[in-house]
């Protein structure tokens, strides 16, 4: 038998490349009339490019470019960022918070304090480290959150918080949960075993023998993973992905396409995989992106991205974690559904009905149950607690997929009570259009911008925006 030694890395020495040469983090609002960059010096690290997205993400601000750079164990990102109505940032608590947040990441975590200094809310809302957390998986049908929540309740499960997606007729559910009888995480071995046994027959309900669903419970933990990054994580196991088709080549003329278009190539000489991802603009599509890359072990050694008008270009050099390229077609295929998939998960479909009401125990049960006796059926939500008041979003269809009649919804809000449900018709925060990338002709045609492309331009922005690492300016 073969013996083959492995060498011997001490855990400390990440730690100690981090203490001498700790991440730099420069916030500069000179550069640019219509944006803030945000600018990370920093030993790399697998994991690193997520970890600043997310809190960039989660502070609900808008990345409208970023270049990204991280050859010889050294990772240099910029990020083009505004708020959500296109303005630079300026609050310095904002400002403090994301520079000291990016630097906590590489510790493991964001602590509390720090979040409390902000003065703002730090999204996800529904995170929550305090309670019992329950993950499901399995066959989307109208009416199951309605099931699931009402199965709680006669538990005796408070629901403090829950975040739902459903993607290619498949579901994937986070819901946070603490005794509603006596306060606090539901620890109580015999208790535990009988909510999952529960849980687990209200999921399998409807199902085919042998299909695939899954029903977890996690104590409360601090290290726990980010809750939408979990939620791409479960779809992922669940094989969501599968379905998911982009655009077939059909369409002659791919610019005017607003179909998700997704090549991968080789480039031989550097020994990368480089992936071109062109899709509608949407709040969160980075996050959503390299998550997926990150979750699937490829590493991201260069990136550049950009938005043009409705339309985003994102372009990846990647090897896989092992150092190798993407080698078979079966593998260039998955990975293509994959980035589909991670991409068309948090399009919302249906009406958004926005709530904001007392909070109590079993109000999810209340909520759910009003719209499933009225036939709507839940395609996305997201709810959680803000001190004594419950306050969240569901996107809702009919039964088969289709708009809610307005009687329907008027109904709803009646027995649901009006003040507490609001039909909320403003724009979807996930999809946008940047006003940055548009020009206009002379004849005040709007004209886009040509194709970003990575080989163009992201060696001379590196090199001109590495040597303005300094003092930090708001």
């Amino acid at each position: 038998m073969e013996i083959v030694y492995q060498p011997y890395i001490d855990p400390e020495f990440e730690s100690l490349i981090e203490r001498i040469h700790p991440p730099r983090v420069c916030i500069d609002n000179d550069a640019y009339q219509d944006c803030t960059l945000v600018k990370v010096d920093s030993a790399n690290r697998h994991g690193i490019l997520l970890d600043m997205v997310q809190v960039l993400t989660d502070l609900d601000l808008v990345i409208s470019k970023s270049y990204i750079s991280s050859d010889g164990g050294w990772f240099m990102d910029v990020f083009h960022v505004t708020d959500q109505l296109g303005n630079k940032l300026t609050d310095e608590s904002l400002i403090l918070y994301i520079q000291q947040a990016i630097c906590s990441t590489r510790r493991g975590g964001i602590p509390k304090e720090l979040q409390a200094f902000l003065k703002r809310a730090v999204r996800p809302c529904h995170v929550s480290t305090e309670h019992t957390a329950l993950e499901m998986t399995g066959r989307d049908r109208p009416g199951l959150m309605s099931e699931i929540s009402a199965a709680l309740y006669g538990l005796g499960c408070h629901v403090t918080a829950t975040v739902v997606w459903t993607h290619n007729a498949r579901m994937a559910c986070i819901f946070h949960v603490e005794d509603g009888f006596k306060g606090g995480p539901i620890m109580e071995p015999n208790r535990l075993a009988e909510v999952q046994e529960k849980l687990e027959n209200v999921v399998e309900a409807h199902h085919d023998s042998g299909e695939q669903r899954s029903v977890r419970l996690t104590a409360p933990a601090a290290g726990r993973t980010h809750t939408e990054r979990r939620l791409h994580q479960l779809m992922y196991a669940d094989r969501d992905y599968e379905q998911c088709r982009g655009c077939d080549g059909s369409c002659r003329h791919w610019k005017g396409c607003t179909k998700t278009h997704v090549t991968i190539e080789t480039c031989r000489e550097k020994g990368y995989s480089v992936v071109h991802v062109r899709s509608r603009d949407r709040i969160k599509l980075l996050f959503d992106t390299v998550c997926a890359l990150t979750d699937m072990q490829y590493v991201v050694f260069h990136a550049a991205v950009s938005s043009n008008g409705s339309m985003a270009n994102q372009e990846y050099f990647v090897r896989r974690q092992d150092g190798c390229s993407l080698v078979t077609e079966d593998e260039r295929h998955r990975l293509t559904q994959c980035l589909i998939a991670a991409i068309e998960r948090r399009v919302s479909r249906g009406l958004r009905l926005d709530v904001c009401t007392q909070n109590k125990m079993g109000l999810l049960s209340d909520l759910t149950r009003v719209f499933r006796e009225n036939g709507l059926s839940i395609t996305r939500a997201e709810i959680g607690t803000h001190g004594e008041r419950a306050i969240g979003s569901f996107y809702v269809t009919d039964a088969s997929g289709h708009d809610v009649n307005p009687r329907t919804v008027e109904l709803v809000r009646q027995e649901i009570g009006g003040s507490a449900l609001v039909v909320n018709k403003s724009p979807d925060m996930t999809s946008r259009a940047s006003s940055s990338s548009i020009s206009r002709s002379s004849s005040g045609e709007v004209e886009e911008r040509p194709r970003f492309s990575l080989g163009n331009l992201l060696w001379s922005q590196l090199e001109r925006i590495s040597g303005n690492f300094g003092l930090i300016k708001s």
